[in-house]
């Protein structure tokens, strides 16, 4: 066989070798860019609402392991919406990883668990979910129906975030604390060793109070409540931010379907028992002073009455995200098969400016629910189990 021939075949073999190397190597770059740009991911945005039919007067918890848990009013559901041919939940529970994917996986309460040492025939209202240092799950719960005299707040506990829970029954009573319409709680402990305090916030539009806790369940010992805010607001939700207590209180009329006019407005304070002060200085105990305007429904998006936020999440790169409920406007009217306002989970992010916090800051839906595709936070890649 010819030499010069054997010389060019094995050159050319190995020429094609090269090329397929090549070929591979250039495909297998080309793979990888595109897989780890996350601009191509179908993940990385959302639209509202993130949960529905409803889940009212929200209210989230992260466990150690990175799912949220968040629980809504006691609410009747479309019937499409139906869960095992359920529409009626007592406080339905809905969990994520992502706080923008949530999938339903119980209720707190069942008809037969259901806390009864209120006024007869109460629904369990405005939930606030609180993970304790002993581990254990604390629903702080208002027990009320329309109109009540003598509502009050309880405290049911759990071992796991999605139950079941065991009510501890009440705390306080309107009657009892001297306190009308004793409804809305919100629990938090603030401080660290000798300077750890507990406090209970509640109040709905005869002022916000506050009082100190012994533990999770209990006033402490000759605790006397302390007002905070005016007859203005409701769904109060403290938040530690930068050396200030930020106060989030919804306003105005949260049930009225399309016309509902609730909204959130904001003070802050260096104390957590205040004053609690809006950006012109006023504070917000006194009579007519109204927070700083945080987020105001819009009809024109399809979303009207925001309002009884949640607890503000910080994502795994710095951006700070808030759920929250809004009325639903797309079919109309604004309230689900029953006769109830249509109140879905709603989620959007806050950017901190000038010392306040500012939802979708500079654009053109600051201080509004958005309607369009929207920034996911950045947990992971997670999936909810």
């Amino acid at each position: 066989m010819n030499k010069k021939w054997i010389l060019a075949a094995g050159l050319g073999m190995v020429a094609v070798a090269l090329g397929v190397m090549v070929a591979c190597e250039s495909e297998y770059e080309e793979r990888k860019i595109i897989w780890d740009d996350p601009s191509y991911l179908p993940d990385t945005t959302y639209t509202n609402p993130v949960f529905k039919p409803v889940l009212a007067d929200p209210t989230v918890v992260r466990t150690a392991n990175g799912t949220f848990y968040a629980y809504g009013t006691e609410d009747t559901w479309d019937a499409a919406d139906a869960v095992n041919g359920e529409t009626h939940h007592i406080v339905a529970i809905v969990k994520s990883n992502d706080l923008v994917n949530w999938v339903y996986v119980g209720d707190a309460f069942t008809d037969e668990t259901k806390p009864n040492w209120g006024t007869n025939g109460a629904g369990v209202w405005a939930p606030q979910i609180y993970q304790g240092q002993d581990g254990q799950y604390y629903l702080y719960y208002s027990l009320s129906t329309w109109g009540d005299s003598d509502p009050g707040i309880g405290v049911a506990t759990a071992a796991s975030p999605e139950g079941p829970f065991t009510d501890q029954g009440k705390i306080l009573r309107s009657q009892e604390i001297g306190v009308g319409n004793s409804i809305d709680p919100f629990f938090i402990t603030t401080g660290s060793g000798r300077n750890e305090r507990s406090y209970l916030f509640w109040g709905s539009f005869q002022g916000i109070y506050a009082i100190q806790m012994q533990d999770e369940k209990t006033i402490k010992a000759g605790a006397v409540p302390q007002q905070i805010a005016n007859n203005l607001y409701e769904a109060t939700y403290i938040y530690e931010h930068d050396g200030y207590f930020y106060f989030f209180g919804s306003m105005g009329s949260c049930c009225e379907g399309a016309d509902s006019k609730y909204r959130v407005k904001v003070a802050r304070s260096t104390d957590i028992l205040g004053p609690y002060l809006n950006e012109s200085g006023q504070d917000i105990k006194t009579n007519g002073v109204e927070g700083k305007a945080f987020l105001t429904g819009d009809a024109s998006l399809g979303f009207v009455g925001p309002g009884h936020n949640a607890e503000i999440f910080t994502d795994s790169v710095g951006h700070y995200f808030i759920p929250y409920h809004a009325v639903d406007i797309s079919k109309g009217n604004g309230l689900l098969e029953g006769g109830a306002t249509r109140r879905p989970l709603m989620l959007d992010e806050i950017t901190w400016v000038d010392g306040w916090p500012v939802v979708n800051a500079g654009t053109s839906l600051e201080g509004k629910p958005s309607n369009t595709p929207k920034r996911s936070p950045d947990f992971g890649s997670a999936m909810v189990n």
